[in-house]
């Protein structure tokens, strides 16, 4: 039974570790502690900053989420950008996504948000550098949307957004390394929290969020995507079962390629292929080259309950009423 199984199932063997728990939670709780204290300075922002995270490791979906919310923010007449830290990308320096980005070189999601939305996207893993830097270069911006950051308590923050999966909601409710927990359940009561996927029922204070998935996108501009049911289907993300679930609903029937979240793909993966590859878009900003041709991947967007954008809504009036003159 892999790591993924014990924190989303009975903790078994890993109950072993429970110092280790027990350490990383005085840790976690001391950190916040001095942050909350003012032991530990948090920088203060020109512009207010929105975190999207969560609370456990492995993807819940926040990139759609991410791009979802910039979509918002457009459309009601701010000027968002987005900073990261790239998680997985091989270098430390603070960069901006181009057009020319590489994912290796600023992380796939990042990529994937820049090509999605347009906005001006950089990566860091010192969120408070990276903000500044962004905005001397973009003094347009007037908000800032966190991809991850939730426990980047330097930063400060108008609202915390929290993404749950609703399946697999809290694991075994342990915090590492004996269960998926980064925080505890605590750290829900100071956010905006969303539940993401099927699920009959969700708290009175939390809000909805689906996935809609469009038509298939060949991975090669130049060709089209030629229509079958059987499929070789990869997914290097959070929670690859979804995905595969998701093309069973459309009624394809698949050959499935799970690979870890951030994978990087290299040309074996491809290696005798029966089927034609259908991948999530976040795959597919590694893939070209790599790929067969016919390839084709998903893209999806995120439908989410009115409440959440009311409140947004709500924050950020509050700061500009605040910050006016």
């Amino acid at each position: 039974m892999d790591l993924q199984s014990r924190w989303y199932g009975r903790p078994g063997i890993l109950r072993l570790l429970w110092p280790v728990e027990l350490l990383y939670r005085s840790v976690m709780w001391i950190r916040r502690f001095a942050y909350a204290h003012k032991w530990f300075s948090v920088a203060d922002c020109p512009v207010p900053v929105v975190v999207v995270g969560n609370i456990t490791v492995g993807g819940t979906g926040k990139t759609p989420l991410v791009q979802a919310l910039v979509q918002h923010l457009q459309a009601s007449g701010w000027n968002p950008a987005i900073i990261s830290r790239g998680y997985g990308r091989t270098g430390t320096q603070i960069l901006a996504v181009t057009a020319q980005s590489q994912a290796d070189a600023v992380g796939d999601e990042p990529l994937l948000l820049f090509r999605r939305t347009g906005v001006p996207v950089y990566v860091g893993a010192q969120r408070v550098a990276v903000l500044r830097q962004l905005l001397a270069a973009h003094p347009q911006v007037d908000v800032v949307i966190s991809d991850d950051g939730l426990q980047h308590l330097a930063l400060a923050r108008v609202l915390d957004i929290v993404l749950i999966d609703a399946t697999r909601r809290l694991g075994n409710g342990h915090h590492l390394p004996v269960g998926p927990l980064r925080e505890g359940p605590e750290r829900l009561d100071s956010a905006l929290v969303i539940y993401h996927g099927d699920v009959t029922e969700v708290p009175a204070t939390a809000y909805r969020m689906c996935l809609q998935a469009l038509e298939p996108v060949p991975l090669y501009p130049s060709e089209e995507w030629v229509a079958t049911r059987q499929v070789a289907a990869f997914a290097g993300i959070g929670h690859p079962q979804r995905f595969f679930n998701q093309l069973r609903l459309f009624g394809y029937t698949v050959e499935a390629h799970p690979r870890p979240d951030h994978y990087v793909y290299g040309p074996e993966d491809f290696a005798n292929i029966r089927f034609p590859v259908l991948m999530t878009e976040k795959d597919a900003v590694k893939c070209q080259g790599l790929a067969p041709s016919g390839s084709a991947f998903i893209p999806v967007e995120a439908v989410v309950s009115l409440g959440v954008w009311v409140h947004l809504d709500q924050v950020l009036r509050h700061w500009r009423k605040s910050h006016a003159g």
